[in-house]
């Protein structure tokens, strides 16, 4: 098929290019003239594994092509994909400016049916809105006769594995009312999954399962993160509650790792929008409020371990932060938590060094300007009084902790992923906080 993909940003670019790898024909359109000379001279601005090569490869073989020009991009298109961002807004709810912006640039250039298609993730009623705005603009040029339809086709990726995902999908979510999108939608993805685990429903319900897919996710974090809190007043091992709760099938493991907080750009932005759809039709979401309160409090728990440790003066402390992103294997740094704890370190006057394998970038961006960067963890770690975990990136697993100990002022070691083995690290000397094990937990500052 011939399909316009407009928005490069990560669900645009990695749906875009798994769809030219599979054999269609795929022109991907972004307003960022600079993202645009960059992927045609191959250099991909995001990181995400095995994406980089997919992009080369099918630009080289014509499968895969970028423009600024949407007029450009739907011409032959027999599907348009608007997949930009939904950033949220001053007041916390969805900002749907891009997408609508969009919506009124397909109306002024579309000159041939076509099925759009909305992968971006919005509230509901939103891709009704984004009919009703492409046919009056079409009506306005005098093409009435055109035949646009709409689709509502959530992505359902995960940042670091989101190519597996793409081709290896546990269901693709398609809404639609009619029976042309239907037939495209099913062609277009009977190449990644089998036709059984493509769920049909009506739009509306496809636009909330989305948000609910991922508020259910956030839920189960902020459950055992809070039963982790718990456990530490307790003395209990919260590894040892997950072991009895996920062999209920029920229940099952996934979601379920205590540490210091989700981030990335879905789960918070959609709980808040959740929430706020609910109010505007007179439903309080009280459940995906409290996951969004208790997420909060958890992003605060490494600041206060560490601040119980030593104290709220941290002026002449070395503190070496080991990860950026909200999780690896990728270089977002949207909502992660370790933005709230360098935050207080550095507001608490320490010497903050961080390390990350892909993040650096971004997080110069964002963090205050006295944090120090590393190439290495060992390089951080360097005459550090202390270390964090905060993203179990591969390489921060097989740390040799004997070697690093020389390496530090003092063998004090916060996890905020509970990832390594209590005894071993003190069985090397090293003082080890985890989050859930039995630790006592500092206050919120």
């Amino acid at each position: 098929m011939n399909i316009c993909m407009v928005g490069t940003g990560y669900v645009g670019l990695v749906t875009g290019t798994c769809f030219a790898e599979k054999g269609n024909r795929v022109c991907c359109v972004d307003i960022d003239r600079d993202i645009i000379d960059s992927l045609k001279s191959g250099i991909v601005p995001l990181y995400e594994p095995g994406l980089s090569e997919m992009v080369r490869r099918n630009s080289l073989r014509g499968a895969l092509s970028f423009t600024c020009d949407i007029a450009e991009g739907l011409r032959d298109a027999d599907i348009c994909f608007i997949a930009v961002g939904t950033p949220s807004s001053e007041g916390g709810g969805t900002d749907l400016k891009y997408v609508y912006n969009v919506a009124d640039d397909i109306a002024s250039c579309l000159d041939h049916d076509c099925v759009a298609v909305v992968k971006s993730t919005v509230p509901v009623g939103t891709c009704m809105e984004v009919l009703d705005r492409i046919n009056s603009g079409l009506v306005g040029r005098g093409l009435s006769d055109i035949r646009v339809e709409i689709v509502s086709n959530p992505e359902f990726l995960k940042e670091g594995s989101a190519i597996e995902d793409f081709f290896n999908p546990d269901r693709v979510i398609i809404g639609t009312a009619s029976e042309r999108p239907r037939s495209a939608m099913l062609g277009l993805y009977s190449p990644f999954i089998e036709s059984e685990k493509i769920i049909f429903m009506d739009v509306a319900s496809s636009e909330i399962t989305k948000y609910a897919c991922n508020a259910m996710l956030a839920v189960r974090v902020s459950f055992i993160n809070e039963i982790a809190l718990l456990c530490d007043i307790a003395g209990a091992d919260v590894l040892n509650v997950k072991a009895g709760m996920s062999l209920d099938t029920r229940i099952g493991g996934h979601f379920m790792n205590a540490g210091c907080g989700y981030g990335g750009s879905c789960f918070p932005k959609d709980i808040q929008a959740l929430d706020l759809t609910g109010r505007a039709m007179g439903i309080e979401m009280k459940m995906a409020a409290a996951t969004s309160l208790v997420n909060e409090r958890q992003k605060k728990i490494l600041g206060g371990m560490i601040v119980e440790r030593f104290g709220k003066n941290l002026k002449g402390f070395s503190i070496a932060v080991l990860g950026l992103a909200f999780k690896p294997n990728t270089d977002d740094m949207r909502y992660a938590p370790s933005v709230s704890l360098i935050n207080t370190l550095v507001r608490c006057g320490a010497d903050v060094t961080a390390v990350d394998p892909a993040a650096k970038s971004g997080a110069v961006k964002i963090l205050p300007r006295c944090v120090k960067y590393a190439d290495t963890a060992q390089a951080a770690i360097r005459g550090a009084d202390a270390a964090v975990l905060v993203t179990e990136w591969a390489e921060f697993l097989k740390l040799d902790w004997s070697e690093c100990g020389r390496l530090m002022k003092r063998r004090i070691l916060f996890d905020g992923r509970n990832v390594y083995s209590p005894s071993y690290l003190r069985s090397l000397g090293f003082e080890y906080y985890c989050i859930g094990r039995g630790c006592v937990v500092g206050g919120e500052i």
